[in-house]
């Protein structure tokens, strides 16, 4: 059987890195073939948490960091090609969720928004770029995350038993597999990493809680 080769790109709310997977999708079960996290430099991090806040001039750098976002998931993909051994050419598709800079489902008329512009990533790997996956299920009436939920079905879901799926990323979510015919259900539970990543930048000075060893090495705050 022909190997059906996709590259997926993430680099999640918590911005401490981009992944890059290698993945083998031509089996019944996904297949992981080869990952590679490429750091994010600190002047595009900071430039991107400057834009997750409410200020000015915000559609110039918004536009800038779109592009500058999408050289660096671009480099991801080709450092992970060379790493893997692997050519353009094997690669059916790049799959790339985009940095999210804002995320309000909630309002009267929700929305999401990510960068990391797909036209920069196709052009700079030469390989098709799907994107923008979120917006679409905000307009279905979502909360705009329709891909966990359908790759935690396709992985782990198995008749007659019922599974929950924890994902702690910088916002947390789970997933819902009831092992029969009724519907599937996934959505967010609120922040997980986010406030680990908050804490560890201002007490430890240190950009994310690496090996989640921080806050064991401080003595805990009791309540009464």
């Amino acid at each position: 059987m022909r190997n059906a080769y996709y590259i997926g790109l993430m680099s999640g709310t918590s911005m401490d890195g981009v992944d890059a997977v290698l993945v083998d999708f031509s089996g019944i079960k996904p297949q992981l073939i080869c990952s590679h996290t490429e750091a994010i430099p600190s002047h595009l991090l900071k430039g991107l948490q400057r834009l997750c806040l409410p200020s000015t001039d915000e559609i110039n750098r918004l536009g800038r960091l779109d592009r500058n976002v999408g050289e660096l998931f671009a480099l991801a993909v080709n450092n992970l090609m060379a790493k893997c051994a692997i050519a353009k050419e094997d690669i059916i598709a790049i799959g790339s969720h985009g940095q999210t800079v804002r995320h309000m489902p909630n309002l009267e008329v929700g929305f999401t928004l990510q960068i990391g512009d797909p036209n920069t990533i196709a052009t700079e790997t030469g390989i098709d770029v799907i994107a923008d996956f979120r917006r679409k299920d905000i307009a279905l009436g979502g909360q705009g995350a329709p891909l966990v939920p359908a790759f935690h079905q396709q992985t782990f879901a198995e008749v007659g038993k019922k599974r929950i799926i924890l994902n702690i990323g910088g916002i947390a979510n789970i997933t819902y597999l009831p092992g029969n015919n009724e519907q599937v259900l996934g959505f967010d539970t609120g922040p997980g990493n986010t406030l680990i990543d908050a804490w560890i930048q201002q007490v430890k000075s240190e950009p994310f809680d690496k090996g989640g060893t921080g806050p064991h090495r401080v003595q805990p705050i009791k309540a009464y």
